[in-house]
């Protein structure tokens, strides 16, 4: 089995080439006089030292033969709308340095659409049927670029999908009344579904969404070369009456690739509880060893095996818009090769049983809020803090705030829940409250119905930032709860869950830990094995 950091030496004929006196060859056999030994220019040869360190099913790397080898990659890309839900997210606000953070959704389809996906995904009875999300992982970059977090989502998680409509063909999928399982949303006019699906639970602004199938897992795995996967006992992955993925290993470590990656990715029968809980574990571990595979051998040298990397990676990807060109692709995987293993934590979504399905916990919305915040589920944030031990968010504004009578605020009533009504009268409660204190353009907004887990004072443009705090700071709301926002267009109030009552708003409590419910599992540990159910060992 080749290695994806063994070194071949040889040029694109497969010649070697000796460099010339007072020159030094470099690791595609290139000299470094600004030309290959095919006299094309120094550009190329930078394209082909593109690094294929990306996390999990996200590995780019690239082959250069100039600009129509580029835009032959670039038609090999499938791409589809971002977002098809009516509801939009805003973006999170740059930290002090102007930076922002980046959250893509990562999404294996079950799609039976293709001999080969049919052959590798089994089930003939559901040819050509709507596909299924049954891989969702949040990957989140922190703006400083410092950590990273990956949050899965159990495919038979029950949520409420928003209606969708596939620009396509302007068919429009109505929501759910009711919830229904997660991977549905992918059926539901594509992948931008599933996005609007995440950002409604969530809250979390999502920036680009990667959907790739059974045959893009398996030329992509075979490309790379082999990963490192450990299990604690023999695992053969099939039950009496044929299911199962098929894998079969034997106890320790194996490097798998190709299509054993893929059953590794799908297995269920065999891990811990036969649960989709031990599959997301058994796909964290794949992913955190791919990473450090690929890190370990980032000197992916030969042009062939960089070519074949290059086809494979872009064959294998459906993208939304933002990430179309293998230019945009190269930029985002450089941002994600900033972060050192030992600063990226796998998670699964917070959860509890409701049948043979699962739901979101409480430490769910607690883990949904750590990436909202942009803080690490790793527990070692200290960029986002000053001298005086204040986070960012909290510090008081530079813009002056206008006189209390000349700052309009509008107060909304944000108290519904998934099982609450909203409490009445809290927009003009609230607004009197103001009014009083002296805040004269106070008023309470009745046109529509809200729902904020916790009270938020949301402005648009710096220039009202202090005015925004001022609000606050009148109410006792923390300043880090004071947000910027494109969906209002003046200094916006909305009294959250956690004021349903009273006149003097009292913060909760909260912790800006990592829940343990979410089974951490961080980057850098190469100790991790699955245990295996012993019904499923030989």
């Amino acid at each position: 089995m080749t290695q994806s950091g063994v070194r071949e030496n040889e040029t694109r004929q497969g010649v070697r080439q000796e460099p010339g006196p007072g020159e030094t060859k470099s690791a595609t056999g290139d000299t470094p006089g600004g030309r290959t030994g095919e006299g094309r220019p120094r550009r190329t040869r930078r394209l082909l030292r593109w690094s294929a360190a990306v996390l999990a099913l996200l590995i780019l790397g690239t082959a250069g033969a100039g600009y129509l080898y580029y835009r032959h990659l670039n038609g090999n890309i499938k791409k589809d709308a971002l977002n098809l839900g009516d509801n939009k997210v805003a973006a999170p606000t740059p930290n002090a340095a102007g930076q922002t953070p980046l959250n893509i959704l990562l999404i294996g389809s079950d799609a039976r659409d293709s001999k080969e996906n049919q052959r590798l995904g089994g089930a003939r009875e559901t040819f050509g049927a709507a596909p299924l999300a049954d891989v969702q992982m949040l990957l989140h970059l922190s703006a400083d670029r410092t950590n990273m977090s990956v949050i899965s989502m159990p495919r038979d998680t029950l949520v409420k999908i928003p209606k969708c409509t596939d620009p396509d063909d302007g068919k429009v999928y109505p929501g759910t009344q009711g919830r229904t399982m997660t991977n549905q949303s992918l059926g539901n006019g594509g992948p931008g579904c599933t996005v609007a699906t995440w950002q409604e639970l969530t809250g979390i602004h999502i920036d680009h969404f990667i959907m790739v199938d059974f045959a893009g897992v398996v030329s992509m795995a075979d490309a790379v070369g082999g990963v490192p996967v450990c299990v604690d006992a023999n695992i053969h992955s099939r039950t009496s009456d044929g299911k199962g993925s098929g894998l079969k290993l034997e106890k320790g470590t194996s490097y798998i690739q190709g299509e054993q990656a893929l059953q590794w990715l799908r297995t269920r029968y065999g891990f811990e509880d036969g649960s989709d809980l031990a599959r997301a574990k058994a796909q964290h571990m794949y992913m955190n060893a791919m990473v450090r595979q690929l890190r370990e051998n980032a000197t992916l040298s030969s042009p062939n095996k960089l070519r074949r990397l290059a086809e494979e990676a872009t064959r294998a990807l459906t993208v939304d818009p933002g990430l179309d060109t293998v230019k945009k692709l190269y930029d985002l995987s450089n941002e994600l090769r900033k972060v050192e293993p030992e600063r990226i934590t796998m998670t699964t979504m917070p959860n509890r049983y409701v049948g043979a399905r699962v739901e979101p916990t409480d430490d769910a919305e607690q883990l949904f809020r750590l990436v909202r915040d942009d803080i690490a589920l790793d527990g070692k944030d200290k960029d986002g803090k000053d001298k005086d031990g204040k986070k960012a968010a909290e510090k008081a504004s530079a813009d002056p705030a206008a006189a209390d009578d000349e700052i309009p605020v509008q107060v909304r009533n944000g108290t519904r829940t998934d099982t609450r009504a909203a409490a009445r009268g809290r927009a003009s409660t609230v607004a009197g409250l103001l009014t009083e204190q002296g805040f004269a353009q106070a008023v309470a907004d009745t046109t529509g119905s809200w729902s904020q887990e916790r009270t938020v004072v949301r402005y648009p443009s710096a220039d009202l930032e202090g005015d925004a705090q001022r609000i606050a700071k009148a109410l006792g709301i923390p300043l880090g709860s004071v947000k910027r926002s494109t969906d209002v267009s003046g200094v916006t109030l909305v009294v959250g869950a956690d004021w349903r009552e009273g006149t003097a708003y009292k913060a909760p409590k909260r912790s800006d830990k990592t829940p343990k419910s979410a089974q951490a599992l961080n980057g850098a540990d190469d100790k991790a094995c699955m245990h295996v159910n012993p019904n499923f060992t030989w």
